[in-house]
Order: C-alpha cells, then structure tokens, then sequence
C-alpha cells in the first residue's frame, strides 16, 4: 500500500494498491478487495480514490485500433488521452465534438465522468458522441454495449458511471470536421450578472463555445462581473499557416503554502478583470490553449500547497439559477476565500445519455477553493444548503465532501445504477453518498 496524489485535487489523501493494466485482450489482473479503474487521475475528488483497495492503472491501454479519415469514426483503447487523439485527427480535419478543460484526461475517464464542455448547448456531452465501447467484468465476463441498442440499459449506467461498471477496454467515438485549427474568438468584458445572462442568450444560436471568467471577490455593484468569451471555428484559407498550440511550462515543486490566498487573490481578479480596456476584443487563437488553457502548465496543481485544494462546480435549474449565482457569489465575496479561475457557463437543453450524467439545463458554476481546513469546508457547506434549495447538483468529478442526502436528492436514479454495479468494483466517493 502507498499514498499518492491519484486525484488532481491533492484532497483527501488516500492508500491503495496499484495494478497496472495493459492488455484488453486478456483477463483483469488479480487484485484483492475492491478495485476500481483509475485513468490520469484528473478527478479532482474521490470519485478516482478507492481507499485502502486497488486502482486498476489504465494509462498501458494507450493504443489506436482504427480511424477512419473519411467518416470520422475513432477505435482506441481506453487509457488514450484527449491530447492524443487531436494529435491524430486534428492534422486530418477531425476533432472532439466536445472537449472539456483539460485534455489530458483519458477516454475512458471522459465517458466514465460524461464530461461536457464550452459547446454543451450546441453538442450536449461527451457520452453523446460514443458509438460503442466495451467493459471487462470482475468475473472475467465481457460485454459490448452500443448507443444505439441499449434495451439492457448498460450504456446509459456506464456513460457517467464513474468507472462502477467494470472496466473499459476500447471505446468508439464519432468525431467532428473542422476546417482547421483555428478558432475565432471574441472576448466581452461585463460588469454584472444581468449582462452574463444577456449575453448568453444572444449568443446561443451563433456561438459554439461560449463561457465567462467571474471575479468571484467582487461585491457590491461590481457583483458577478467578469469576461465572456464565444468563439466559432474559424474556415483555414488557402496557403495559411494554422496558428501555433501553446507551449509547456511546469510548476517544479509544491511550495510549503497555498500560492493562492487572501493576499493574492483579490488583486489578481482585480488585474485580470482590466488586462483587456477594450469591451470587445476579436482576435484568432490555436483551439487547444482556447479549450485547455492551464495544461500549458504542468503540475499547476501544485500552487495550492501540500494541502491541495477543492474544485467546487454545481449546475443550478433555469428557473432558479440567476437568484442562485447571485447568492453563490455573494456568500463567496462575503466569505474572501475565491478562486483565480471562476468559470460560469450555460447548459443546454439536449439531454446526457447516463443515469449519473452530471451537466442538465441550467447554468454552471465552478470554483478552486484552496484547502484551509475548517473555514473552507463551512464556507462550502453553506454553498451547498444554496444548490440545494434551487434543486441543483454537484459534480461528482470534482467532488471531494458532498453530503449522501445531497447526491441522492439531485441523482434521484442512483439506485437504478446500482443495479449494474461490478461487485468488485468501488470507490471513495460511491461509499461515501451511498452507504
């Protein structure tokens, strides 16, 4: 047994025993206790833990099995990442049809998590796009389960299932054209609440990607002002030299305390709220820093400390989600504890194919809260008692503390996946909003 950082988030630290996997064609690799399937550990909770049991290490499973150029259908193992894949097809006119902060998350991840992304309203989530994909049993058993035939309901418990299901082998996915690499993006900047949702709307049917940056320290009038950003691909013209992917850089070690505190937080939002004077800015910009801006840092995670840090994202519903933001944001401001990245975003309304599947109608909130121990944790209870009395839900992805009753109030189907559980298969965050 040994302790390692296996969530992104660096809380809660957990032991388990490690079991690389790197043939889908053979047996699962023997483990005692529970197991559970663990990608690139971009979870940012427990929901990638399984405390004192064994993590199946998938990253070996990093082959393609088959692409084809002219449909736009990927075969790939389930331990690939995101980044590998654009490096693929994105020479060939191809990319992912969503895609969410990072790409440094594996397929398998992705479709375990449903993650979504800055085009929700347009192209929903990630388990939209998978074709089939296979799951390997604890009992050595093997099932192939497709989009579209899923009388038995495996497809629906796996996409979203956080990994519960058994694991994933290979995964089939229907990728998008593009016209090259190259987006057109337009940066507004706001001054409230009221503007973000404006905006939003105006930009729903033209805009592909759409999402804002929120000074979450802001109160009074300057409350929920922030940056809003839309963008669509931008058409590659002949002889033109696609626009350069940003460069790696790398958090070398994790300092003795959080970078990210009182006295650095408000003059940051401060400062990147002014960077640009101009309400409108347009400019062209190479899609992967526009999508996966903090992968140009490695280990940026680090920054927060020894303690790490806790990534707070609810979806609020329609109805209630501008009174809900509001009083998010103020109970954050009040509080001083904030984030340099407060990311606020709009869902739309085509529905997430599994029983867990987090993004649903409604507006997106998400925070980095560095762990300080008691106050953070009150400061996010509070947030909670907010979601909970507008009906929204946690992500379980990012989640790290949310409350059993919490859960099983906002996936009300959660008993429906238990149903289709690997009975050898568990994790942290299950036990925890389960038991």
């Amino acid at each position: 047994m040994r302790a390692e950082d296996d969530c992104w988030g660096r809380y809660p630290r957990a032991q388990h025993r490690h079991v690389a996997v790197h043939d889908r064609l053979g047996d699962l690799p023997r483990f005692s206790g529970s197991a559970l399937p663990h990608g690139n550990g971009r979870s940012y909770g427990d929901s990638c833990q399984n405390p004192g049991g064994t993590l199946l290490r998938t990253r070996g499973l990093d082959r393609f099995i088959a692409f084809d150029a002219a449909t736009g259908r990927l075969l790939c193992e389930a331990g690939v990442t995101l980044e590998e894949i654009v490096a693929l097809v994105l020479p060939q006119g191809w990319f992912l049809p969503v895609t969410p902060g990072t790409s440094q998350v594996t397929v398998g991840g992705a479709l375990a998590n449903d993650v979504h992304g800055k085009n929700h309203h347009h192209h929903g989530s990630f388990g939209r796009h998978v074709l089939s994909f296979e799951l390997l049993r604890s009992d050595g058993s093997r099932r192939v389960c497709r989009a579209e035939d899923d009388a038995d309901g495996w497809f629906a418990a796996t996409v979203g299932g956080l990994g519960l299901t058994g694991l994933l082998t290979w995964v089939e996915l229907q990728l998008r054209r593009v016209p090259g690499s190259s987006l057109e993006v337009e940066n507004i900047r706001f001054a409230g609440l009221d503007e973000f949702f404006a905006l939003s709307e105006a930009s729903a049917a033209d805009y592909e990607y759409s999402v804002a940056w929120i000074d979450c320290l802001a109160s009074g009038r300057q409350l929920g002002r922030g940056h809003f950003t839309r963008a669509n691909h931008a058409a590659q013209r002949v002889g033109e030299r696609p626009s350069a992917p940003h460069r790696r850089l790398g958090m070398p070690f994790t300092p003795a305390i959080s970078l990210v505190n009182r006295l650095t937080l408000r003059p940051f939002n401060a400062m990147y709220y002014w960077r640009q004077l101009a309400r409108r800015k347009r400019s062209v910009a190479h899609l992967m820093p526009f999508f996966h801006p903090l992968d140009s840092i490695g280990h940026w995670n680090r920054m927060y400390g020894p303690s790490g840090f806790l990534q707070y994202q609810c979806v609020l519903p329609p109805a209630d989600a501008a009174d809900g933001v509001t009083a998010l944001l103020r109970e954050i401001a009040r509080s001083g504890q904030g984030s340099f990245l407060a990311v606020l975003k709009q869902f739309g309304t085509l529905p997430s194919p599994g029983l867990l599947s987090f993004a649903r109608p409604g507006t997106t909130l998400a925070l980095d809260f560095p762990n300080t121990g008691a106050s953070v944790f009150t400061l996010l209870d509070r947030l909670d008692r907010i979601v909970d009395e507008a009906g929204g839900a946690l992500y379980p992805a990012k989640d790290a503390r949310m409350s059993a009753a919490s859960f099983q109030r906002a996936f009300p189907r959660w008993q429906q996946m238990s149903t289709y559980l690997d009975p050898r298969f568990s994790s942290g965050f299950w036990r925890r909003v389960t038991e």
